[in-house]
C-alpha cells in the first residue's frame, strides 16, 4: 500500500492543531481494543499479526508531501504554524508498543499527545484492511459491497458524509465507494472524513472533535469541569468554525447538564455516537427548546452504526424539527460479505492520570482503572 500523510480523518488534524496550540507538553497513552475478537478465529492469527506489524513499520516511514501541506494550508481554520509543524512531522515507531499474542495483536501508544495523535486512524485502517484481505477475495468482496450500496442510493433523501476510513475493506475500495457516491448522489453527499479523498475528489473534508479531546480534559482540568473546559478551549481555538460538539463521553445526561445556554448558542449542534438515536434526538430538541432556542437553527449529527435505511428512518422521524445529517462509516467502507472487526484505539491516560469514556451503549466504554471509573461515575451521577 502507498501510505500518505493525508490518508487520515480530518478530526485528527483539527485536534492535533488544538493540542499544539494549547497542550504541547501533554503526555498520553492509548490502547487498542477489538470488540468482536471471535471474528479473528476466521484467520491465521500468526500470519495476521505478522502482516499488521510489517505494515505498521512501513507506515511509520510516511512523511507529509508539499502538495498535501498546500492543501491543508488552504483550509480556512488551519493555521500556518500548524502546517509548518507537519512539514517536519514524523510517525515515530518508538511510541508504539506492539505485542504479538494468540488472541490477536496488542497495541499501546504512549508519548506526547501532539506526536501520537495521528496514529489512531491509520493503525485501525491497516488492521481492518489486513483482516479483510485474509477473509475474502478482494474483487468478490468489493463488487458485493458496491452492489449493496447501489441498491439503496435511489431512496436517499438526506445529507450524509463518509466516515469509513478506520474500518474500511481497503483503500482502493474506499476510493470506489466515494467515486460511486459522487456520481449517483452528489447533492446528498456533503463530504468525507478522509482528507486525502476529499483532496482527490474535490469534496469537503468533514470532522470536528473525537472522544479523546474531551477525555483528556479529565486530566487537564477538574474532572467535574472537564466537558466545559474541553468545549471552551475548542471554541477559543476555532472561533466559530467546527461547531459540532460530541455528546457521549460521560453519557448524554451529564453532557446536557454541562451544555448550558452559553454552549448551546455557541455551538452549531451536537453529534450522536451511542445510545438510542431517537431518545437522544428528542432530548436534544427538548434541551434547546427549554432554553428558548429554535432546534431548526441547530444540527443533530448521527454517526453510530448507521446504514442508509437507519439514516432514512431517523431523518423521517426528525424532519422539520431539527436539522439532521449523518456520518456513515463501516456500511459504506466495509459491507463486503463478512463481519468486519469492530476495533477502536482509545485514550486511557493523560499526564499520568487515568481517563475514561463512559458510553450510552453497552460495550462502547473504555477505562483501564476501575477505581477511577467509579469516581468518574460518582462525579457525574451516572
Amino acid at each position: 500500500m502507498n501510505y500518505t500523510g493525508l490518508d487520515n480523518d480530518l478530526y485528527k488534524f483539527t485536534m492535533q492543531q488544538a493540542v499544539l496550540h494549547n497542550y504541547p507538553d501533554a503526555h498520553v497513552k492509548l490502547r487498542y481494543q477489538c470488540r468482536n475478537p471471535q471474528e479473528l478465529s476466521n484467520v491465521d492469527i500468526g500470519v495476521f499479526n505478522a502482516r499488521v506489524i510489517d505494515k505498521l513499520g512501513k507506515f511509520c516511514e510516511t512523511r507529509f508531501q508539499m502538495d498535501e501541506l498546500h492543501y491543508l494550508s488552504n483550509i480556512e481554520f488551519m493555521k500556518p504554524d500548524y502546517v509548518d509543524f507537519l512539514e517536519d512531522f514524523t510517525f515515530k515507531r518508538r511510541y508504539l508498543d506492539i505485542k504479538n499474542n494468540a488472541q490477536g495483536i496488542s497495541i499501546d501508544i504512549e508519548g506526547p499527545w501532539v506526536q501520537t495523535i495521528l496514529f489512531e486512524v491509520p493503525i485501525l485502517a491497516i488492521i481492518s484492511e489486513t483482516f479483510a484481505e485474509m477473509r475474502t477475495e478482494s474483487f468478490k468482496g468489493m463488487m458485493y459491497g458496491l452492489n449493496k450500496i447501489e441498491e439503496y442510493l435511489p431512496f436517499i433523501n438526506y445529507l450524509f458524509a463518509d466516515f469509513g476510513t478506520r474500518r474500511r475493506f481497503s483503500k482502493a475500495y474506499h476510493y470506489l465507494v466515494l467515486e460511486k457516491l459522487i456520481k449517483m448522489v452528489p447533492k446528498n453527499l456533503v463530504g468525507t472524513s478522509n482528507v486525502e479523498l476529499a483532496k482527490k475528489f474535490g469534496i469537503k473534508p468533514i470532522g470536528t472533535m473525537a472522544h479523546e479531546w474531551l477525555q483528556a480534559h479529565q486530566a487537564l482540568a477538574r474532572v467535574v469541569d472537564s466537558q466545559k473546559a474541553a468545549l471552551e478551549v475548542w471554541a477559543k481555538e476555532y472561533r466559530g468554525d467546527l461547531g459540532i460538539a460530541l455528546s457521549d463521553v460521560v453519557g448524554f445526561k451529564a453532557f446536557l447538564n454541562d451544555f448550558d445556554k452559553y454552549f448551546a448558542k455557541l455551538f452549531d449542534g451536537c453529534r450522536h455516537d451511542s445510545g438510542d438515536p431517537y431518545t437522544w434526538g428528542e432530548r436534544l430538541i427538548d434541551h434547546y427548546e427549554s432554553m428558548g432556542i429554535d432546534p431548526m437553527t441547530k444540527s443533530a449529527v448521527f454517526s453510530d452504526g448507521l446504514n442508509f435505511k437507519i439514516a432514512n428512518d431517523i431523518q423521517n422521524h426528525f424532519e422539520n424539527r431539527i436539522k439532521t445529517s449523518f456520518g456513515i462509516g463501516t456500511f459504506l467502507s466495509n459491507n463486503c460479505g463478512f463481519k468486519p472487526l469492530q476495533i477502536v484505539l482509545k485514550m486511557i491516560e493523560c499526564n499520568g492520570k487515568p481517563v475514561a469514556k463512559v458510553s450510552d451503549s453497552p460495550g462502547k466504554g473504555m477505562c483501564s482503572d476501575s477505581s477511577y471509573l467509579k469516581y468518574l461515575k460518582q462525579t457525574f451521577n451516572l
